[in-house]
């Protein structure tokens, strides 16, 4: 990177490439130490003195992170008109540098420590619906070029006029980290995970086995699109994962607790620590207690939080425009009509602050936004990359996202959240004749197209008589995403984040994702179990 300070003179590297673009440079001493000849006389008649040149306005490059790889606004205009060079009518590359830490305990010891550095470009040509895509982790104007051209091949028509030059795009910021991961050390790191682990064999002696993982990414990107703007942003994270392994009387028991945000180190601090600990050994010790779940179709109320990944995967995929265009989702031609109760909204946000879905710009360069799916039961919108919101004739909503600069990016979710209801949590709870209680979920898969799911519910307990009574466990809940949000009977006033967020996967790559829900009574689902 150029440490070069205005008023300094041009640098040998500047004057070969300008030289090499045609431009001429006169050096001159700053004194002429003699001369020849008469002095100039001064005129006869006076006039007025010449104005005062002009300010010279200081010329400032749109990109700045990636200049330290040798990227200039120069290499990235050959690039973008290499790949526009056959006629695409949008392109843009994404560069990335990202940079992912791993910390592993196990058995109270550290025992895996390992980091990766990534660094590349993506080349995306759009023509109509169809997508050129190439990438190259070679930053080189050769390797950049060659990408270029891969992608262009896409289109086979006039090149659209040249690009000369970019503006940098303005960017908000929705996170920081305070504490940023690039300045902490192991030595911070890894007493994080040995208080986790002491506290959590403190609080009960029937843990047998503690594991944890925490990992922090740093990534700044910078999109440079054919429209002429460039957009850098930087984009910091991190995770922490635990599992307990307990043993009652030669009974076996596990569960998991996960906490992931846009933050630095900041975000963990001892008290929550161990607030964590514990309650992860809880709902690992609690299971001791359980009765096998009840089987067959009944009312569930989802609690807060974590059972949003309901909301996420059998309702929010639906919502995904590329899905809608290829005519795959149910939701297909539904926007303006009825899918659920008046008292359901639901939002896709990519504005909360310091969320794990959270985003500040999507992957194409398109401002993130809090986009309403679902307003008062009718369908509003679906979330849009640049492709989709072209076919609709509608406005990109921020929702272009790609795990890394290997990927094109395609419709995602950022944060899938249901607004809260009317209703009131112990309200909803002691409406339920017989039931279940979700609190927490282990895994599930989903078909998109229709929305049917199956999830295998982790921790729950029976509702009896309008009141939580027993844990329950090996609980399946299997049903229609669409038609168990058509069918909603009550939701909570009582919205929350689920806490860890998580790595959505869709198109083989997978980006961070967040959601969140009320308490919400389903008016029924099938529930499976060890009777079924």
């Amino acid at each position: 990177m150029s440490t070069r300070k205005k008023g300094d003179g041009i640098s040998r590297r500047e004057f070969i490439s300008a030289a090499a673009a045609g431009a001429g440079f006169v050096a001159l001493p700053t004194m002429i130490a003699g001369c020849c000849g008469p002095l100039p006389q001064p005129p006869a008649t006076p006039v007025a003195a010449p104005p005062p040149p002009a300010p010279v306005k200081e010329v400032t490059s749109p990109i700045t992170y990636f200049t330290g790889f040798g990227i200039d606004e120069q290499v990235v205009a050959a690039t973008v008109n290499e790949a526009m060079s056959r006629g695409g009518t949008f392109s843009e590359l994404f560069f990335q540098h990202q940079i992912r830490n791993y910390v592993g305990l196990q058995d109270g010891e550290v025992n895996r420590v390992y980091s990766v550095v990534d660094l590349g470009c993506g080349v995306r040509v759009v023509k109509g619906d169809q997508t050129g895509y190439a990438f190259t982790q070679d930053l080189s104007p050769q390797a950049l070029a060659d990408a270029a051209k891969t992608a262009a091949v896409v289109a086979n028509e006039t090149a659209a006029a040249p690009v000369e030059s970019f503006q940098r795009g303005e960017v908000p910021s929705y996170y920081k980290a305070e504490i940023p991961w690039t300045e902490v050390g192991l030595d911070k790191k890894i007493p994080l995970l040995s208080l986790s682990n002491e506290h959590a064999f403190k609080t009960d002696n029937r843990v047998k086995k503690v594991e944890m993982f925490l990992i922090d990414t740093t990534s700044n990107i910078m999109i440079a699109r054919s429209d002429g703007q460039i957009l850098e942003d930087y984009q910091p994270s991190t995770r922490i994962w635990m599992t307990c392994m307990a043993e009652d009387k030669g009974r076996r028991e596990t569960n998991y607790e996960i906490l992931g945000r846009r933050a630095g180190l900041e975000l963990y601090t001892e008290a929550d620590l161990r607030k964590r600990a514990e309650s992860l050994v809880k709902r690992t010790t609690v299971l001791f207690d359980a009765v096998p779940a009840p089987t067959g179709e009944m009312p569930v109320v989802l609690g807060p939080g974590v059972p949003g990944i309901l909301l996420h995967e059998a309702m929010g995929h639906g919502f995904e425009a590329d899905f809608n265009r290829k005519g795959i989702s149910i939701y297909n031609g539904q926007i303006g009509k009825r899918i659920a109760p008046e008292f359901v909204t639901i939002v896709d946000d990519g504005t909360n602050p310091d969320e794990y879905g959270s985003i500040n710009i999507d992957d194409e360069g398109s401002p993130t936004a809090r986009t309403v799916l679902v307003e008062n039961g009718i369908l509003k919108s679906y979330m849009h990359d640049r492709i989709s919101a072209n076919h609709f004739k509608v406005a990109p909503t921020g929702n272009g996202r790609r795990e890394d600069f290997r990927f094109p990016p395609v419709p995602r979710m950022r944060n899938t959240i249901m607004l809260n209801g009317p209703h009131d949590p112990k309200e909803i709870i002691s409406s339920v004749k017989q039931g279940i209680y979700a609190e927490h979920f282990a895994n599930g898969q989903v078909d998109i197209g229709a929305g049917d799911f199956a999830f295998y519910l982790q921790n729950g307990y029976l509702i009896e008589d309008g009141k939580i009574t027993r844990p329950i466990k090996d609980a399946n809940l299997i049903g229609s995403g669409p038609k168990v949000l058509e069918q909603l009977e009550m939701v909570g006033n009582d919205m929350a984040m689920g806490e860890g967020g998580g790595t959505c996967g869709k198109d083989r790559q997978g980006v961070p994702v967040g959601f969140a829900l009320p308490t919400t009574k389903c008016n029924a689902i099938s529930v499976g179990g060890k009777k079924s």
